[in-house]
């Protein structure tokens, strides 16, 4: 019978490499802190200074008197797209699909992200790794102006291969209460302004790598269709609309509300922000979606109704608003580089 000291390395769980992924991510992480942020990196809490003299809030730098604020919360994870990342090795972007995801779900409701929390569960600690998935939330963050306040590394050996991990996060963001959007604004007669997605995002990728699994087609296989390889295409990071849309509705410009398009697809989505007796007509062929979206319906096949409960389709984000302010809201978001259509309509059912 072995006697020999068992130690928590032995067990699986390597605290110095823990803490040398710290020291790795410190910096990245310390560059999201503005004014509000009090304290530092370690600390078993972040802290975020929601008023400030003369009780203003507001985000990173965009100071505002609030009467009345509202507090917005998100949490989710990138799914299956983590897979792709860990057979690529890959590992610099998952971080900013993760900011996506949730910041893009906080400002919905018309609320202008604060900061994230991520969760970074890992069967063995690879401090090079977890840094630069850190530095990946790091630089989703920078992009969606909010701090990256705090989170949670966590070794799980037994539980999850040593090459495996999940990444999860929090979002909070705040609105003042007589500006929330919602399916209480929407009328007959609105338009639906489609953002277009940068890709797949993160979500449909069971499908994804299903389909070329089936196929025979190797994430380092370069497909003609899409000028680069196949990896590289399900690795697009998502995009992050937060920013823009929370400086769309500073503008004046109009908005009844807003639809994150995720898990279901325009399907799934647009109707929960529509009210009761309301309903979306899209037309669908005004916008061709990228062309990941076609290989994946080819090689499949997957028909057009279930790659539309699956992905997004080419389309991130639906911002509805009355007619007339389409045309203003989509050269505000051109100005930004996020290009948008006219997608449809709001009709009675």
């Amino acid at each position: 019978m072995d006697r020999e000291p068992l130690t928590y390395a032995k067990a699986g769980v390597d605290v110095e490499a823990g803490d040398r992924a710290v020291a790795l991510m410190r910096s990245a992480v310390e560059a999201t802190h503005g004014p509000r942020v009090l304290g530092g990196i370690g600390g078993f809490a972040g802290l975020w200074r929601l008023a400030g003299p003369g009780g203003r809030h507001a985000g990173q730098g965009r100071d505002q008197v609030m009467s009345d604020p509202v507090l917005a919360a998100a949490s989710d994870g990138v799914g299956t797209k983590l897979l792709v990342a860990q057979a690529l090795d890959r590992h610099d972007t998952v971080g900013i699909d993760l900011v996506a995801m949730v910041v893009d779900d906080v400002v919905v409701p018309g609320a202008a992200p604060l900061f994230v929390l991520d969760y970074l569960a890992v069967g063995r600690v690879d401090p090079g790794r977890v840094a630069a998935i850190v530095a990946g939330v790091a630089e989703g963050c920078r992009l969606a102006r909010c701090a990256l306040l705090g989170g949670e590394t966590a070794e799980h050996p037994d539980a999850m291969a040593p090459g495996a991990y999940d990444l999860a996060g929090f979002a909070l963001g705040m609105v003042e209460r007589d500006r929330l959007l919602g399916p209480d604004r929407v009328v007959t007669g609105d338009v639906l302004l489609g953002l277009a997605s940068s890709g797949l995002h993160s979500n449909g990728f069971s499908l994804a790598r299903r389909v070329l699994a089936r196929a025979g087609v190797g994430y380092e296989r370069e497909l003609p269709e899409l000028r680069v390889t196949a990896g590289e295409a399900l690795l697009t990071p998502t995009r992050i609309y937060a920013p823009h849309l929370v400086d769309l509705l500073a503008t004046g410009i109009e908005v009844h509300a807003l639809c994150h398009v995720t898990g279901g697809g325009l399907p799934g989505n647009l109707p929960r922000c529509l009210p009761p007796g309301l309903t979306a007509r899209v037309d669908r062929a005004s916008w061709e979606p990228p062309p990941i979206f076609r290989v994946l319906a080819e090689l499949g096949p997957v028909d057009d109704q279930e790659l539309a409960r699956a992905t997004n389709l080419g389309v991130g984000m639906v911002v509805v608003l009355p007619a007339a302010e389409a045309d203003r809201a989509a050269a505000f978001l051109a100005e930004r580089e996020v290009p948008s259509w006219v997608m449809g309509e709001v009709a009675s059912r």
